[in-house]
């Protein structure tokens, strides 16, 4: 008996289906089926033949495949009893539970005591399909590996698209081939990484930014993942993503895999940014303030490190809020004996040297400016020279002869003793001030991955947020290093790289539009002279790059001359005019003709803006066209350049382009066929393009 269902959006549809009570197959995922399509029929010929040198039936590219039907790839779990025996189940289909949007199948193995439970949902606002796997068991077991259910990679794809990185050099896109065997990437740092962001695009054959078929995954754990992208020896493929292997470090009854979200593309990797972008804005991220304009954010480590004085504090306080600044952050140094990073970390205690009449000075004063107040905690982590630590050292995590990571280590988040001091620590300094923002840190890798801690810091921060649902959390590890859905499901911001850098920023940026909206990524504009790379780089340059996202400064604003204060003062105020659009807005790569300029296009109903970003001198003397991208191709639109004042520092420009002076009137058709034709620029700088429909 065959039995199928399928799960639609109005742009994509996943059938499903089974025979004789076997695990189920992804028999068809791409562009939506006409509703008349006979699901029973694409079941049988879903099938490829069999050849010589082959078994007899090709086993099931389920969506957890299984060692017992002498599947040749990896396996969609693998388990041991609690005496280390491997446990091979044979799962026999139990019941379904079918919805417009939702579809859950369960599966059972009466013998050994199992069940396991596939679910999916489509979402058909956002394009995302969402699905997560779980195993119940009579008595505990061990687990190694639990994908999430398991889908298909194309046949028509010569690469996929994977993200490395490092500290300051996040969002690295890997274009690596298929061949036969298997792409494994097991995160084992206990956090998301800025090495193993949990993301995955696999292009059809000639897919660009702006055009083609792709398929786009992420998945939301924030403890560290495993990937498997594999070709079989009969050609198929399969993608695979769960907890990292062996992160379950005991036996349980029940485990479950966190969501793992797809999608399908016809328009180009755009298309999977885009479900990505909205899912993450608008279904995952719960906001305090959904209705508060997102403020300026002033953050002081790069202007002051640890040389906490509040009288400086409150003059950059000043300075910065007549620049535009809406919020103050106050970052590492402001607790125990914080002189440096080498001590005090757990000992979340106003360090009254400095605040000798605690926070309430410096908070008054930021006020009476206007700004909101924010605040730094690395609640994870512990020094060894720290009261906390000598009170409780058996609060670490790992061996006591651990290698430090910034001279410390991570404390067991799986605690509830751990968990109740840093909630009442934090919840103390929360009550005590108006307080409605805090930078959440996360500045080393576990000593060993465990996946109790990644829900221990879950519990912690739900737990805070059910106490102070007005503050607003952002997800900082180092920068990036910690990144996912997970995360978001109890933040509102992330810190996309500690790199201050404007022309790194507009790189790691632009690869992390394939997952993030703007409304959740900060970017801020840094000193003249980079702290990390030591390049400098024109505050004009500096100022638009951070004015492609969640807009902020991070720097001694006194260090700024007339000129530079005006033209941040001149972007802030842009930035504030558009904030509210640009928030609900996709953020759409462009396919640049010159590869030495990276574009995006921000563009919600009828209006754009495209940031057209100068990385490295062009090739050839002659700006190329730019084609921009999902515009009304009959309709006209108002085009503009917002920084036309900046014409002025560049003498080689010498042509008459009509843009140097006067807005122009174009078809959607001509600026997505021809493009744009924007004037010469030095490179590391930048255009900016308004448009609207009229």
């Amino acid at each position: 008996m065959i039995q199928c269902w399928r799960l639609d959006d109005a742009r994509q549809t996943l059938v499903l289906g089974v025979r004789d009570k076997q695990l189920a197959e992804a028999i068809y995922w791409g562009p939506r089926l006409p509703d008349s399509e006979n699901l029973e029929t694409l079941y049988a010929i879903h099938g490829i033949d069999v050849a010589g040198g082959m078994l007899d039936q090709h086993p099931e590219l389920s969506i957890c495949p299984a060692a017992t039907r002498t599947f040749q790839g990896q396996p969609g779990m693998a388990l041991r009893d609690t005496a280390g025996k491997p446990l091979l189940p044979k799962l026999a289909f139990e019941s379904v539970e079918a919805k417009t949007d939702a579809l859950s199948l369960t599966y059972t193995d009466k013998y050994i005591g199992l069940t396991y439970r596939a679910h999916f949902a489509i979402d058909p606002d956002t394009h995302l399909i969402s699905m997560s796997a779980e195993l119940e068991s009579e008595h505990p077991i061990n687990l190694q590996w639990l994908a999430a259910p398991v889908l298909p990679a194309p046949q028509l794809s010569d690469e996929m698209i994977d993200f490395a990185g490092r500290w300051c050099s996040e969002f690295q896109m890997n274009r690596t081939p298929w061949s036969a065997g298997m792409r494994t990437r097991d995160n084992r740092t206990g956090r998301t990484g800025h090495e193993h962001f949990p993301g995955l695009i696999v292009p059809c054959r000639g897919t660009t930014n702006t055009q083609g078929a792709a398929y786009g995954f992420h998945y939301g754990w924030s403890g560290g993942h495993k990937m498997v992208a594999e070709e079989l020896p009969d050609g198929r493929r399969q993608i695979q993503f769960g907890n990292a292997s062996d992160t379950e470090l005991t036996p349980l009854t029940h485990f479950k895999t966190a969501p793992l979200f797809a999608t399908y593309s016809g328009t180009g990797l755009n298309g999977c940014a885009t479900a990505f972008q909205r899912h993450l804005r608008d279904r995952v991220v719960t906001w305090p303030h959904p209705d508060r304009p997102r403020p300026v954010h002033y953050n002081c480590w790069e202007a002051i490190y640890f040389d906490h004085k509040i009288p400086e504090l409150q003059e950059i306080a000043t300075r910065a809020a007549s620049l535009g600044a809406e919020r103050f952050v106050l970052d590492d140094g402001w607790f125990g004996k914080r002189d440096d990073d080498t001590t005090s970390l757990g000992d979340w205690f106003i360090d009254t040297r400095k605040y000798p009449d605690g926070l309430t000075p410096l908070i008054d004063h930021i006020h009476g400016l206007g700004m909101t107040f924010g605040i730094w905690f690395e609640p994870e982590m512990i020094n060894p020279d720290s009261d906390t630590y000598r009170a409780h050292p058996n609060w670490a995590l790992g061996d006591e002869d651990q290698i430090l990571g910034r001279h410390q280590k991570v404390l067991n988040m799986a605690l509830p003793a751990v968990r109740d001091y840093l909630f009442d620590r934090i919840a103390k300094v929360l009550t005590d001030y108006d307080i409605d923002y805090v930078k959440w840190d996360h500045n080393r890798v576990l000593p060993t991955p465990d996946a109790d801690q990644t829900r221990g810091t879950y519990a912690l921060l739900d737990r805070l947020r059910t106490a102070f649902p007005q503050v607003e959390v952002e997800s900082c590890a180092s920068g990036g290093g910690r990144i996912d859905f997970g995360i978001m499901e109890h933040t509102q911001r992330v810190w996309l790289s500690d790199s201050n850098d404007a022309l790194e920023r507009l790189k790691i940026q632009h690869n992390a539009a394939l997952f993030l909206p703007q409304c959740v990524t900060g970017s801020h504009v840094g000193p003249r002279v980079c702290h990390t790379s030591g390049r400098i780089l024109d505050i004009r340059f500096r100022a638009w790059v951070a004015a492609q996202r969640h807009m902020g400064f991070e720097m001694d604003p006194r260090e700024l001359t007339d000129d530079e204060a005006d033209v941040l003062r001149r972007v802030t105020g842009w930035w504030k005019d558009n904030r509210d659009w640009m928030r609900r807005a996709d953020i759409l790569r462009l396919d640049a003709a010159d590869p030495a300029v990276l574009a995006e296009q921000h563009l919600h109903q009828d209006q754009f803006v495209v940031f057209a970003g100068k990385a490295d001198t062009s090739t050839q003397i002659a700006p190329r066209p730019l084609r921009l991208t999902e515009l009304d191709a009959n309709a006209t639109y108002r085009v503009d350049l917002a920084n036309r004042d900046e014409l002025t520092r560049k003498a080689l420009s010498r042509g008459q382009s009509p843009l140097k002076t006067n807005a122009i009137k174009v078809s959607g058709q001509y600026l997505m066929h021809h493009g744009i034709t924007l004037p010469w620029s030095f490179p590391e700088t930048m255009w900016v393009i308004e448009g609207h429909k009229i």
